[in-house]
């Protein structure tokens, strides 16, 4: 399987959205975007992003989930918004039905997600969120399958 790594560091929340909203104009029904870093490094911001990307209404605000579990949102493809914090167990991730999400009619976003790599599609773009300082994040954007990587070529030429 093709797999890519790409560095980038956001200087803002305004740029972490940005890229978000890049990433979501060029997702497709199916995409899986797995997303990791501590609290507070930018996981619902970027994931904001794409909601924008993927035309979910501006009246619409993308919360994280931490207390439902999964928000749903309309857009050009359907936004399923994971929030995986305050799983424990692989059990928990059945009875909310996220393996039935994954992959399926839409986009699924995940925060958390290393919680479950294992249960990852094996086709996904993995973020990892790392704070740099108040305001700086770096991000590494690692695409496994091909989808991912176009994607993240895509976003090179973009950087």
């Amino acid at each position: 399987m093709k797999t890519k790594e790409h560095h980038f560091i956001s200087h803002s929340p305004e740029e972490t959205l940005r890229l978000g909203a890049f990433l979501g104009k060029y997702l497709t029904n199916g995409s899986v975007v797995a997303l990791s870093g501590e609290l507070g490094s930018g996981k619902t911001c970027l994931t904001q992003g794409i909601a924008r990307g993927l035309q979910v209404p501006e009246d619409l605000y993308v919360t994280s989930p931490s207390y439902t579990l999964i928000n749903e949102y309309p857009g050009r493809l359907r936004l399923f918004h994971a929030d995986l914090y305050r799983i424990g167990n692989v059990v928990e991730l059945d009875e909310i039905g996220l393996g039935e999400i994954m992959g399926c009619d839409g986009v699924t976003v995940i925060e958390w997600a290393e919680k479950m790599i294992e249960l990852l599609p094996k086709e996904r773009l993995f973020i990892s969120i790392s704070i740099v300082d108040d305001q700086r994040r770096e991000l590494l954007l690692t695409g496994y399958g091909q989808e991912a990587v176009d994607l993240i070529k895509r976003c090179i030429g973009w950087l």
